[in-house]
C-alpha cells in the first residue's frame, strides 16, 4: 500500500470553506468557469524535516505568464514548529505570518521546475524561501510526532490573474479577479520524495506488526545488488497508531540518500525506514528491526557486505542492541544525537570491528553530550585498545563530531541529524564501509 493510497483520505480538504481571519475560502475542485481551480501545497524534506515550499494555484485554462510577478500573491502560514511550540499554535491566527516568495512561474502540472522559469500550463507555481519558519507539516501529537493532514498554507491573489492572449498580445481573458479571499488547499500536498517511498506494514514470526517504508532506486535492477541504509528514527517517530510515514518526513535522514546534493555521490541507494511501536526494551525492537531488514534483504537486491544504518536520538539504542547482537550484520553506523552504548555493547562492536561515527551537539538539551555521545565514543575506543589496536587503528574505526550551537540554523540542539547530514564527508564515509 503506497503512502498515496493510505493517506490519501486523510489528507484531502475539498471543498471546505474558512470565514475567520486569516483562514480559507477555497472552491471545490473541478469548479466550473474563472477563478481560482486549485490550491496545491508542495513540500520538501529539509535537515530539520518536512516544510510546505512552493503552492501550486490551478487555473481554468493556462495562465499568461508575462503578468506574473512575485507580488500577483501573499502566501502566508502558520510559525508552529513541534520542536518548540505548543500545537495550540498551529491553528491561532495570530502565530501567522507571510512567506517570502522566491520565484512565480506557470506549469503544466503541479510541481517545481529546475530552472524555475515558466513552462506553459494552468498552474502557477509560487516558489517559497526554504529558510523562512512557517510551514512547517509535522505536528506533535502527545509523546508522538505525525504528519500534519490540514496544512495552514493560505494564499491571496492580490492581482488580476489572466489566460494566455489568442493572438499573442496583450493579456488575455482574465482568469481570476484580485481579491482579499485566503485560499487553503483543496487537495492533497504534492510530498517531493517522500510520495516516491513505498509504505507497508511487516509481521513477524512471533506476530509484531512493524510499519516501514523504503525507496529503491530509479531503474532499480535485480539483476545488481545496491547498498541499503537502514534509517532509525527518533522516540517520536515511532508507530503509534496513527502515524504512518513520518519516519520518513520528519527528518533528512531517510531522502538525503536519494539526493546527490547531500550524498555528495551520484550511487544507487535503498533506503529502508522501519517505526518501531516502541513497545518493550529496545534489544527486543531490535530483534523485530532485524527480521525484517533480513526479510526484506531477500526480497530485494541488497548487497550483503554493504548494509549500514543510520540514527535519530532514540534509535540509536536499536542500532546499539543490533550491532552488539547481531556482529557483522550491519557494515558501517552512523549515530546521530543518540543515547550511550554500554560497556558491553561497545566491547562487542569493536571485536566485530563494526565502523561507527557518533555524532552530538555540544548543548544538547535532551541527552548531555558528556554521558552520551562522548561516552560512547570512549567507550568504543577504550575497547579497542584492550583488544591492542594502535590508536591509530582505533580512529580508524569510530570516528566522533560534536557540533557547536552555530552548526543548527534551527535551535534544536539535539537534532545533530541536520548538521551531520549537511556533511558529505561524514555520508561517503559510510557508503564506503
Amino acid at each position: 500500500m503506497s503512502k498515496r493510497t493510505s493517506l490519501a483520505a486523510a489528507t484531502v480538504l475539498l471543498g471546505v470553506f474558512f470565514s475567520a481571519p486569516g483562514t480559507a475560502t477555497a472552491k471545490p475542485p473541478g469548479h466550473g468557469g474563472d477563478g481560482v481551480q486549485n490550491v496545491i501545497p508542495i513540500t520538501q524534506i529539509l535537515a530539520f524535516g518536512q516544510k510546505v515550499t512552493a503552492v501550486a494555484v490551478e487555473y481554468s485554462s493556462e495562465v499568461n505568464t508575462r503578468t506574473l510577478d512575485s507580488d500577483t500573491y501573499t502566501v502566508s502560514d502558520s510559525l508552529y514548529n513541534f520542536r518548540f511550540n505548543p500545537v495550540a499554535d498551529l491553528t491561532d491566527p495570530t502565530k501567522r505570518a507571510n512567506r517570502t516568495i522566491a520565484a512565480v512561474y506557470t506549469n503544466e502540472a503541479p510541481t517545481l521546475n529546475a530552472n524555475g522559469q515558466s513552462d506553459p500550463g494552468r498552474f502557477v507555481i509560487i516558489e517559497l524561501d526554504a529558510t523562512d519558519p512557517g510551514g512547517n507539516t509535522i505536528m506533535a501529537t502527545g509523546n508522538s510526532v505525525k504528519v500534519n493532514t490540514d496544512l495552514q498554507t493560505r494564499v491571496v491573489q492580490n492581482q488580476d490573474v489572466y489566460a494566455q492572449p489568442g493572438k499573442g498580445k496583450g493579456h488575455g481573458p482574465r482568469l481570476a479577479k484580485a481579491s482579499d479571499e485566503a485560499y487553503g488547499a483543496t487537495r492533497p500536498a504534492v510530498n517531493l520524495l517522500a510520495d516516491d517511498f513505498v509504505y507497508k506494514r511487516f509481521v513477524t514470526t512471533s506476530g509484531t506488526m512493524i510499519p516501514y517504508a523504503y525507496h529503491l532506486p530509479e531503474g532499480y535492477n535485480a539483476a545488481r545488488t545496491y547498498p541499503v541504509v537502514v534509517i532509525l528514527p527518533g522516540q517520536g517517530m515511532g508507530f503509534n497508531g496513527s502515524n504512518e510515514g513520518v519516519q520518513v518526513a520528519a527528518d533528512i535522514p531517510a531522502t538525503a540518500w536519494l539526493q546527490e546534493k547531500w550524498t555528495g555521490t551520484d550511487e544507487d541507494v535503498i533506503v529502508l525506514a522501519p517505526q518501531n511501536q516502541r513497545v518493550g526494551t529496545a534489544a527486543a525492537q531490535a530483534d523485530v528491526m532485524v527480521e525484517l531488514l533480513n526479510t526484506f534483504a531477500r526480497e530485494f537486491s541488497v548487497d550483503q557486505n554493504r548494509i549500514y544504518a543510520s540514527t535519530v536520538s532514540y534509535g540509536s539504542t536499536l542500532a546499539w542492541a543490533a550491532l552488539a547482537t547481531y556482529p557483522g550484520l550491519f557494515d558501517g553506523a552512523l549515530i546521530t544525537g543518540g543515547f550511550a552504548a554500554s560497556a558491553a555493547q561497545a566491547t562487542a562492536i569493536a571485536a566485530s570491528d563494526t565502523p561507527v561515527w557518533i555524532t552530538h551537539g555540544t548543548h544538547d538539551h535532551l541527552l548531555n553530550v558528556v554521558t552520551t555521545g562522548q561516552a560512547s565514543y570512549n567507550r568504543i575506543w577504550n575497547a579497542y585498545m584492550t583488544l591492542g589496536k594502535t590508536p591509530a587503528q582505533a580512529n580508524a574505526m569510530v570516528k566522533y563530531t560534536e557540533y557547536a550551537d552555530s552548526a543548527f540554523y534551527e535551535p534544536d540542539r539535539h537534532l545533530a541529524a541536520a548538521p551531520t547530514y549537511e556533511d558529505k564527508t561524514i555520508l561517503r564515509w559510510l557508503l564506503a564501509q
